[in-house]
Parts: structure tokens; C-alpha cells; sequence
């Protein structure tokens, strides 16, 4: 029986869409691959805190929370949050309790225990079945703003470390050591938070980071950057890869407060790593090369002292805008970016969302985009100054059960598979074959890719 004669039956059901993933151009920005892991970078310029107001408007609030619906990343990364000053509606940078209110309005909405009322626009409202329970706020600020990671899957410790931590919001080397000078990640920290994937579908974990270094142009700015570059640089290779020697922190220079790691991540565990860089690809007043060169290649080009596990050299995303091509994501720079290990994810795409720029005429925005009063094609400008940018990572997968979809056990999957499938639809059951907790669209299109095969 072919597919698209299986989804006139099922089109009362809404649920034959898996076969139309990403098509930017017919507005659908959805992964090609539900077991594709999306991450999203956004500064977003001081948006979400406690003082602005947060209703279904033209607003920066509104912009951003319509943004990240449409693209639903399965983890976001966020600079300069907390901001009540920079946002021109308060005064002060929200505390570590305060901003985590705030990212639970965000996402859920609610009341407003700041400004009273109703929260107007969230996610949920947008999107019921979006959600994002983990939420990590740094402890670091520089007195204006903090960074955030929020996370469709749980936090958790995944190398072992003696008092079970799963996420820190600043690296500190005790003193300098090969290429790295010592300290931490910067005037706002470097956060990195440990991600527990479900065993079901990948082979590993994954490890995400988020900073966002010091801005401006002069020699001093761009030796911050360096310094911290090269002190993150140096954490995700020693203490992550152990360097090499299969020990994490090998020299002894990454104290933590719960010490006592044991292992470093497995091999089918990357890092990936982003945020506002505040400087594009090359050298700049004040330092030899880049942030995102020295994360991805510390002193070696081509390397045998790079971030990935391999000690090769990590990667640098040289995302576009889809429809337009566009690479920047600050004014006319990119200065956002994201950095993984390559030999363990393998990005499908990467790209820029915005929607001010060159977008097509005629093709249409995605949901919940499309509505943004008063129209779609003011949103990007009114969210921030920067634009996100995302990555769609192929992760190493776990083997596969013996036979997938063969719901009962006749060893072939056929229309009665199919009838367990859509009776389980909507709830748990022995039809979630990814294992996410729901029989949804996901599951039927698993089971489809297999439909009319017969077991081994």
C-alpha cells in the first residue's frame, strides 16, 4: 500500500504532514529528521526580563516568543537576558530566581508577578505541545545581563562527576597552562550544561555551551576575547577530552566546585558550543585570530591540539538565510556563532532566521511568524539587533530494536501495525517507537518507512 493512499485515510487526523519537513520556500521550517537535534543561538538584546511587558503585540517580547515557536529548537541558547536598564523598562539585572520566573513566562505564561496581570503571549500559547521544563540560568553577570540555556531534555551528569553536576555557568583555569592564559570565560562567564538524550534514540549524550564575549572594537576588547577563547578552548579539550590521554583535566587546572570527575564524555557524546562571539572570522585589534578560530583549532591549523575528541579541529557554522542568503547576523556581520566537534555531529543544515531582509514575495512565513502584528516582515527587526542561528545536528543514533514497527509481532509491518499505531495515537503506549513519551506523528513516520517490509 503506498503512503499517500494511507494518508487519505488519515487526513481527518492531521497527521500525514511528516512527509512535508523543511520547505522554507511553501513556509515549513520544521527538521527533515524528528531525531535530528535542532540548537538556536539568540542574543536577544535584552528583551526577556522582568520589566517588559509581555502581551500578543508589537513588542520585542512577543517578536522573540513567535520566533522561537516556529523554529522549535530542541535546545536554546540566549545572551543578554535579565537586561530591566537596556530594555528601557526598569532598572537593575534580574536575579538568578527573578530571570528563571521570567523564562517560565516565557514559556507558559501565566501572571505577571512584575507588572500584574495576564502574560499575552508564550509559547504554549502558540504551540501547547512545545515545551521546555530544564532552564539554566547563569550565576554570572556583568551587572546588566545574564546567559540562559533552556532545554527540551533534562540535565544531568554525564562524566561523572563526584557530586553529580550537570551545569556550571562559568570555566576558571587556575593558571595558564599549553595555549591558554588562565582565568575564565570572560566578564559574563562561559555556561555549559551537561543534556541527558533518551537511550532509545541516540547512542550518546550532548554537552552545550553558551557565552557571549566582550564587545567592542579597541586592543583590549579583542584580548578579552582571545583570553576567554582560549580558556574555553582548553576546557572542552582537557577537561571534556581528557587532552588525548583519556583522563579528564590531565594538568590539574580546572577546579570546580564539586571536583572529582572520572571520565570524559564517550565517544558518541559531543560538545557543541555557541553565542555572540562579538567578533567575525579572522584576526582583530588586540588578537591573533578569532573566538570561534581559537574554540575550534587552539594553536594548530590544520591540528593535532583542536577541540574535537579527536584533537583535529572542531567546526565553525557558516550558516545563510535559505531564502536570501544572507550571512550576517549583527548589522552587516556575523558575529553569532556555533562550533561543534565534527567527528561525532554532523550538521543537515545550518541557517539564519530573519525576516526583514530580502524575503521573498509571496512565500509565506511560518506559524506562528505569519500573524505577527502588524506584519511578519517586522518581526526580526523588532525582536533584536541580531539575528539567531540554528543547526540541525545528525547525532549518532542508537541500534535500532529488531524489528521496528512490528506492533504485533507477526514480523511484518502492515495496516494492522498501522491500527495498534493510530488507536494509541494521542497517548503513551507500545507504538512510541522513538520513545519520547507520546504516540504522535513522529511514531507514524517510523512506522511508514518500514510499512510493508517484512522482519528478518
Amino acid at each position: 500500500m503506498k503512503t499517500d493512499k494511507l494518508c487519505v485515510g488519515l487526513a481527518a487526523l492531521a497527521i500525514c504532514g511528516v512527509s512535508s519537513a523543511w520547505d522554507p520556500n511553501n513556509g515549513d521550517w520544521s527538521k527533515s529528521d524528528p531525531n535530528d537535534f535542532r540548537v538556536m543561538t539568540w542574543n536577544v538584546q535584552d528583551a526577556l526580563c522582568r520589566t517588559n511587558a509581555k502581551q500578543d503585540d508589537y513588542s520585542d517580547w512577543n517578536a522573540i516568543v513567535r520566533a522561537v515557536t516556529a523554529m522549535k529548537p530542541d535546545v536554546l541558547i540566549l545572551q543578554e537576558c535579565g537586561d530591566n536598564d537596556g530594555n528601557g523598562t526598569g532598572s537593575g539585572v534580574d536575579s538568578v530566581s527573578q530571570l528563571e520566573t521570567v523564562m517560565d513566562l516565557f514559556i507558559n505564561g501565566g501572571s505577571d508577578p512584575y507588572l500584574g496581570g495576564s502574560v499575552g503571549s508564550y509559547i504554549k500559547l502558540f504551540d501547547p505541545a512545545l515545551d521546555y521544563p530544564y532552564v539554566f540560568v547563569s550565576t554570572v553577570s556583568d551587572s546588566f545581563n545574564r546567559n540562559v540555556i533552556i532545554s527540551r531534555h533534562p540535565f544531568a551528569d554525564i562524566n561523572n562527576d563526584l557530586g553529580g553536576l550537570a551545569t556550571f555557568s562559568n570555566i576558571v583555569l587556575t593558571s595558564a597552562d599549553a595555549y591558554a592564559p588562565g582565568g575564565n570565560g570572560g566578564i559574563r562567564g562561559y555556561m555549559f550544561a551537561e543534556i541527558d538524550l533518551p537511550d532509545a534514540i541516540y547512542a550518546g549524550d550532548i554537552v552545550v555551551g553558551n557565552g557571549h564575549l566582550k564587545s567592542g572594537g579597541t586592543s583590549g576588547d579583542g584580548a578579552d576575547r582571545e583570553d576567554a577563547a582560549q580558556n574555553i578552548a582548553y576546557h572542552i579539550d582537557y577537561f571534556y577530552n581528557g587532552a588525548g590521554t583519556g583522563s579528564p583535566d590531565p594538568n590539574s587546572k580546572i577546579p570546580f566546585d564539586i571536583p572529582g570527575t572520572t571520565t570524559i564524555l564517550d565517544a558518541n557524546t559531543p560538545v557543541v558550543w555557541g553565542g555572540d562571539f562579538n567578533q567575525r572570522i579572522g584576526p582583530a585589534s588586540g588578537n591573533s585570530k578569532s573566538p570561534a578560530e581559537w574554540m575550534t583549532q587552539a594553536v594548530v591549523t590544520p591540528g593535532t591540539d583542536g577541540t574535537d575528541r579527536d584533537r583535529t579541529n572542531s567546526t565553525w557554522d557558516s550558516a545563510s538565510h535559505p531564502l536570501t542568503g544572507d550571512t550576517t547576523t549583527q548589522s552587516s556581520s556575523k558575529i553569532d556563532f556555533w562550533c561543534w566537534q565534527d567527528s561525532i555531529a554532523t550538521p543537515r543544515r545550518q541557517f539564519i532566521f530573519r525576516t526583514d531582509s530580502g524575503w521573498p514575495t509571496g512565500t509565506p512565513f511560518p506559524a506562528p511568524v505569519d500573524t505577527f502584528p502588524p506584519v511578519p516582515q517586522a518581526l526580526s527587526n523588532r525582536a533584536s539587533d541580531h539575528r539567531p542561528v540554528l543547526i540541525d545536528f545528525i547525532l549518532p543514533l542508537a541500534p535500532p530494536p529488531a524489528c521496528v514497527g512490528d506492533l504485533n509481532g507477526d514480523l511484518v509491518i502492515d495496516t494492522a501495525d498501522l491500527g495498534i499505531l493510530l488507536a494509541q495515537f494521542g497517548g503513551p503506549g507500545s507504538a512510541d517507537l522513538n520513545n519520547d513519551g507520546v504516540v504522535d506523528t513522529a511514531d507514524l513516520g517510523i512506522l511508514l518507512g518500514v510499512f510493508g517490509t517484512n522482519c528478518p
